[in-house]
């Protein structure tokens, strides 16, 4: 009986001196699939992001925070509107919007999160800048994002995202 007393004792602190080892462990593990975003090729890009919009469901919860950060952001194609809504779903509109739900849902972005990385993303694709006015200009909605455009309305179609 003292053996086995014995035993589970030792048992019990071999135990309990794993567990901050495997805590280490599950934290680097979850740290390491949150991976900074590197934002390289709109188009291929661009196909991915508008993919998410269509694929990824975001709870209640996590349409709030949709809606905090994009609601509060200007479109970059047309100021008159909020990225959450646009004045129409254009690939630069549906990529954002995408890109958005992946943070959310994937990577527990917050508002101020999401609004860097649509930020960064916007950037990317137009680093001179977009002009706010691209739907009410001629052509503008199927010039490419580095062009400022709205990269086209057809997401099948996506050239016009390209550089």
């Amino acid at each position: 009986m003292a053996g086995t007393a014995r035993f589970v004792r030792l048992a019990t602190i071999g135990i309990l001196s794993l567990l901050p080892l495997a805590a280490l462990l599950a934290l680097d593990a979850r740290s390491a699939g949150k991976q900074p975003l590197r934002f390289s090729d709109p188009q291929a890009q661009a196909a991915e992001f508008i993919g998410y919009s269509r694929t990824i469901r975001l709870t209640p919860g996590q349409r709030e925070i949709w809606e905090a950060a994009l609601g509060s952001m200007p479109s970059p194609c047309c100021t008159d509107f909020r990225l959450s809504t646009c004045c129409c779903p254009c690939n630069l509109a549906k990529s954002s919007w995408g890109l958005a739900n992946f943070l959310i849902a994937r990577r527990g972005a917050s508002a101020a999160q999401v609004q860097e990385g649509v930020r960064s993303w916007i950037t990317l694709v137009n680093p001179s800048g977009f002009s706010g006015d691209v739907c009410v200009s001629s052509g503008g909605c199927g010039r490419k994002f580095a062009h400022d455009g709205c990269g086209g309305m057809d997401e099948a179609d996506l050239h016009a995202a390209h550089r």
